[in-house]
């Protein structure tokens, strides 16, 4: 019985999330990553092709036979995110940045691993992805860093011992786990438990801020995003255990 890898689950359950968040909405200067087109003309429908990209390809990576097409288009339209966010990094825009180039590195990984392509050249593909998902996380470490007052606010209150012990706590781990994930050494263990981090982020401060104010689109996307970072962070893990189990690319 092959193994089932829940990452690339989690990476097209967020972007299907956030595809159908998007068309509920239909805010265009709500949403950061379009933001940059709002003087385009007829810019609204940039945010529909967005939603509808991501939902294609959120459900497409559900299934083995279209796995590669639908990392290829939310590796796309992720990357191109990333693009719109270059002109703002002077002003903080660097943040946006490696979110989004966060969730292409997971697309590489998946292209990688469902490549039809020669087991190297596939590995190399996957490869690339990983090495870019450890870069992303020392830009997660220094955000906390740089903004550690927002990030030590948003550490529940009820969560002991403190406030500032958690957001230290955690950038730290950041910070540990990008060493690990760069220099190889206690790569898979570190991404674990960054994803369980990643994931405790989710159930702890973004879907308690949900609940408590569900009206706020901010607070949904947040929510979604740090989903969809859990599930590209699931897919490095995913990568290198195959690697340490010394398996094929799995479809």
């Amino acid at each position: 019985m092959s193994k089932i890898y829940l990452g690339r689950y989690i990476y097209g359950v967020a972007a299907i999330i956030s595809g159908v968040i998007t068309f509920a909405w239909r805010d265009l200067n709500a949403w950061r990553e379009i933001m940059p087109l709002d003087k385009v003309p007829h810019s609204q429908i940039f945010l529909y092709i967005a939603a509808a990209i991501e939902l294609f390809g959120g459900l497409a990576l559900l299934w083995a036979a279209t796995r590669r097409t639908g990392a290829l288009f939310l590796g796309i339209i992720y990357l191109i995110f990333a693009l719109l966010s270059l002109p703002h990094i002077a002003k903080g825009g660097w943040v946006n940045f490696f979110e989004e180039f966060a969730l292409v590195s997971g697309a590489l990984v998946v292209l990688g691993e469902t490549s039809s392509k020669s087991h190297q050249r596939a590995r190399g593909l996957a490869r690339i992805g990983y090495i870019f998902f450890g870069i992303c996380v020392i830009s997660f470490t220094a955000a906390q860093v740089v903004y550690f007052s927002i990030t030590k606010n948003l550490v529940p209150k009820w969560i002991l011992p403190a406030q500032s012990f958690w957001a230290i706590a955690t950038t730290v781990a950041f910070g540990l786990a990008a060493v690990a994930l760069l220099s190889g050494r206690c790569a898979l263990l570190a991404c674990r438990l960054l994803t369980i981090m990643l994931v405790g982020f989710g159930l702890l401060v973004w879907l308690p801020i949900v609940l408590l104010d569900s009206h706020k689109l901010f607070n949904w996307t947040e929510n979604v995003e740090n989903l969809a970072i859990a599930g590209a962070a699931w897919i490095v893990a995913d990568f290198l255990a195959q690697n340490r189990a010394g398996a094929a690319p799995v479809p």
